[in-house]
């Protein structure tokens, strides 16, 4: 194996790895982190992004300079994926990349591996990808890296339920399955180290005795998408009735409403459910802020309830700071957080059947994303008297809390820091790799471009529509006279491409051909010659002349 065989080109947009751009996203956010890992971690000689074009290749390069790269740095477009060789993989931060799988079969399925990664199972987009993904030129040299055991059993799940079906209606010729490791979502915990004075500073601000305890959350702030904060109200409420007089609880929120009714949940219910507790909510202001609450608390909640989480990076960044966690028995959480270091609450599920209409009515679309996961959350049960317990006991043991904190931060930095996970990453690309190295390139036929069955070139599909389609055999092609008409530059600009952000061919290249045949005046040109002349690919000539028969500043001689 060489280097380039563990290293990977980043299909890189910058919606997946700018946290801030649209709301604080946690896919966002573990997107951004993950490329300061690979920045700061990986084994490489060089690193390559794949973009649409060079405003992202730009915002890469500039990631990767402010994070201190100093190695080389190579841009390729997705419209030539080829370019990234010798890196053979592709590196896709979701799980829906059946897109790549057409882009790569003209150029050959043994050309290179496609490697995605999980965030979320629970979406009708992702369900439909994993549909869409195996019924696609995927293959075994490919992979979608699962970030937790429990994800990694819902893809395997859907996965059976798609060959069944595939089996059923075409037969048992299935194709191996792409590759579905586990490999947790990282960290840098050098950034979690926590900070005594800001903790402290913080506790003053809000009006926290030193021999109060402090639970703290890290999260979006909806029921929908997180948590149900109800349940988790009536635990603090128990455990505070268990402590002595004199000391108090404190929950500190730290994140933002994504609107006014989730606002009115979190706090009607906080001053219903648990008066003697207090309550603070701190908006998400960036690293500094979110390593203050972490220095100020005493432990970490992550109560979810959601089949959106699939392994929830907050309870590892808590781990990091040294708090010890208690969290529900939940999806990656199961994966994270463990005995030593942490307290995992029993959750109770309903059965497959009970969900039955809340699947169909989303799928056809009745009720929409936050409808399916609130009527799912509504029938999911965290044990709320053994939160009770574990907060108290908690609370009433700082030498407990010593111990689990020392605990909970070896945990992170010997399974989630990036130092650990990167390498796994390339061992990964490296094994995908070997698989494509072993398969015969003949045992996979390249399918022609213009024959895409999901991208067919429009004039293959709609062949049917002209009354004719410019033929290969180099004809004659003239200037016409333009007789008081608008020039060739000014009709472009009429047209306006740039409306569309979408140019068909620059104006240059037009007035570059039409150049040539005036030139030749009466004479003509055929494609061959004005090919040789501008030394444009013979396909560009037809495209150009096409444009400039259309708007009529010339015509073909028969």
């Amino acid at each position: 194996m060489t280097a380039q065989d563990r290293n990977a080109a980043i299909w890189f947009a910058a919606d997946g790895y700018d946290p801030t751009a649209k709301g604080v996203n946690g896919r966002r956010m573990a997107g951004e982190s993950f490329l300061r890992g690979w920045f700061r971690r990986a084994e490489v000689a060089e690193y390559v992004s794949l973009s649409h074009g060079p405003t992202d290749a730009g915002l890469f390069e500039q990631f990767a300079r402010d994070t201190g790269v100093t190695a080389p740095i190579r841009a390729v477009r997705l419209d030539a994926p080829h370019q990234m060789a010798p890196v053979g993989t592709i590196y896709y931060s979701g799980p829906n990349y059946a897109p790549e799988t057409w882009r790569r079969a003209h150029h050959g399925a043994t050309a290179w591996s496609i490697c995605g990664l999980t965030h979320t199972m629970s979406t009708k987009a992702v369900m439909q990808g994993v549909f869409d993904l195996r019924c696609a030129p995927s293959q075994e040299w490919d992979a979608v890296i699962c970030t937790s055991r429990s994800v990694q059993a819902a893809m395997r799940m859907q996965l059976d339920l798609v060959d069944d079906f595939l089996r059923q209606r075409f037969g048992d010729r299935l194709p191996p399955r792409f590759q579905t490791p586990v490999l947790p979502l990282g960290i840098d915990c050098d950034e979690f180290q926590p900070e005594v004075a800001p903790g402290l500073a913080l506790r003053a601000r809000l009006g926290i005795a030193a021999g109060d305890a402090v639970a703290l959350i890290v999260a979006r702030l909806t029921p929908h998408e997180k948590f149900d904060p109800l349940p988790v109200y009536i635990a603090l409420a128990q455990a505070q009735k268990a402590l002595p007089a004199g000391q108090k609880l404190h929950l500190i929120l730290y994140g933002r409403y994504p609107d006014d009714y989730s606002k009115k949940v979190f706090e009607q219910g906080a001053a219903g459910l648990m008066p003697d507790v207090g309550f603070h909510v701190l908006p998400h202001e960036g690293p500094a802020a979110r390593l203050a609450a972490l220095s100020a608390s005493d432990m970490f909640l992550f109560p979810i309830d959601n089949l959106q989480e699939s392994f929830g990076i907050a309870p590892v960044e808590a781990m990091a700071a040294g708090l010890p966690v208690i969290a529900s028995d939940w999806d990656g959480i199961k994966d994270t957080v463990d005995g030593e270091g942490g307290i995992r609450i029993p959750t109770l599920g309903a059965r497959p059947e009970h969900g039955v209409l809340t699947a169909q009515r989303h799928f056809g679309g009745t009720d929409n994303y936050i409808q399916y996961l609130s009527q799912n959350s509504a029938i999911t049960r965290i044990d709320v008297a053994a939160m009770a317990q574990a907060i108290a006991a908690l609370a009433l043991d700082p030498d407990r809390r010593k111990r689990m904190g020392q605990a909970a931060r070896a945990r992170a930095r010997s399974l989630f820091d990036w130092s650990v996970v990167i390498p796994q990453m390339q061992d990964l690309f490296a094994e995908l790799t070997a698989i494509r190295g072993r398969a015969q390139a003949s045992d996979h036929p390249t399918t022609p471009a213009t024959l895409l069955p999901v991208a067919p070139a429009p004039m293959a599909i709609f062949s049917e529509f002209p009354t004719t389609r410019i033929a290969t055999d180099d004809r004659l092609w003239r200037s016409l006279p333009l007789e008081g008409r608008p020039d060739i530059a000014t009709t472009f600009a009429l047209r306006d491409y740039i409306g569309t952000r979408r140019i068909f061919e620059s104006e240059a290249g037009i007035l570059q051909i039409a150049e040539v045949l005036a030139a030749r005046g009466e004479a003509g040109a055929r494609v061959s010659d004005l090919a040789t002349a501008t030394r444009f690919h013979p396909l560009r000539v037809e495209r150009i002349l096409l444009w400039l028969a259309k708007y009529h500043f010339i015509e073909d001689i028969l």
